[in-house]
């Protein structure tokens, strides 16, 4: 699982362990990516806890950056002549002679 985030190229940062309950919490966070975190009893649990946060954001990402992606091939002629300001799009053409 150590492996994992080196192929990545990301740095686990573990914190000092802690006991609660007579039991040991380990405790990390990415350092390119502070934000996610992951805890356990133990640190193989606790690497995956960070993997699994990890790829939660990932696939986060993927979504919106889909959403994001919207070209002037995705409108239709009205669409796209309601919102014409002048400028001239690549690679478009209206065919008239239909």
């Amino acid at each position: 699982m150590f492996e994992q985030f080196k192929d990545l190229h990301l740095t686990v940062m573990e914190l000092p362990v802690e006991v609660l309950e007579d039991r040991p919490v380990y405790s990390g966070y990415l350092r390119e990516l502070p934000f996610i975190t992951g805890e356990g009893n133990s640190k193989v649990e606790m690497y995956r806890k960070l993997m699994e946060h990890y790829q939660e954001y990932v696939e986060s990402q993927v979504v919106e950056e889909s959403t994001e992606e919207m070209t002037s091939s995705l409108l239709s002629v009205e669409q796209l002549l309601k919102y014409y300001d002048g400028e001239v799009f690549d690679g478009f053409e209206i065919d008239t002679e239909k």
